[in-house]
């Protein structure tokens, strides 16, 4: 998984405002292509390092059982002047990146066997509480 995108329309963004989060439309509701998934309940953000913790967490767990969809890509980046510098001068360099989480959405998605469900389960338990926001397991039904 790669940490920045590869082209940007603005070097700089302005910082994520979360009265904006709540008049956009919500990405993905329910699992599409997996039967279990993460879904998160409040809005905020989510940085590579959390997004990529969850990830080695839930293949520790799984040992290369089933597949794993990161619905999720850090595309925003929040900068951050240096402690000594004076006001002006423009904006900071590059801090870290970050993805808009809006509430109801889906960050990851799993396809596993029926018989490997609870190990799945306890994989994506273990991997939401990497994230800083309040999550919830969606089983699909089929």
């Amino acid at each position: 998984m790669k940490q920045q995108p590869s082209k940007l329309k603005f070097k700089k963004n302005h910082k994520p405002s979360y009265l904006n989060l709540k008049l956009k439309q919500q990405k993905i509701f329910s699992c599409s292509s997996g039967i279990i998934g993460i879904k998160v309940l409040e809005n905020g953000y989510l940085t590579y390092n959390q997004i990529e913790a969850c990830r080695k967490s839930i293949r520790r767990i799984m040992k290369k059982e089933g597949s794993l969809w990161i619905k999720t890509f850090t595309n925003i980046s929040l900068t951050k002047k240096s402690v000594a510098s004076r006001m002006g001068s423009g904006k900071g360099m590059h801090n870290k990146w970050v993805s808009l989480i809006r509430k109801g959405q889906l960050i990851f998605e799993l396809m596993v066997p029926l018989e490997k469900i609870s190990l799945s389960f306890k994989a994506l338990k273990s991997a939401s509480s990497k994230i800083s926001l309040k999550t919830s397991i969606i089983l699909n039904k089929y």
